[in-house]
């Protein structure tokens, strides 16, 4: 895993075989961006050891990328369906303590 630069607000980050330097807002984001790090290392390495030969890294890359962009898709619906059942449920609250 890669280090901090001292003393900044930026930190180096490798995923495969890329290594690159981001700019954090505050130093607050890089536990949430190690964990990033971490999560898409273990997907691509899932992925390359499984189709290593078969595909370039290009592809595996781009199939990591897939996944990650589905999840959030995926979450995002999961919410949303979450976010009308409360709106429901709080429009019934309502009804019933307006009865009381």
């Amino acid at each position: 895993m890669a280090t901090s630069t001292a003393g900044s607000n930026r930190i180096w980050i490798q995923i495969g075989a890329n290594q690159f330097e981001l700019k954090l807002k505050d130093s607050s984001e890089e536990k949430a961006y190690r964990k990033a790090e971490k999560m898409l290392n273990e997907a691509w390495q899932k992925y390359a050891k499984s189709l290593k030969g078969k595909r370039s890294n290009e592809e595996i890359m781009a199939m990591v990328a897939f996944k990650f962009a589905w999840l959030v898709v995926e979450t995002n619906a999961k919410s949303d369906a979450v976010a009308s059942f409360l709106k429901d449920f709080e429009r019934q609250l309502d009804e019933i303590v307006v009865k009381i």
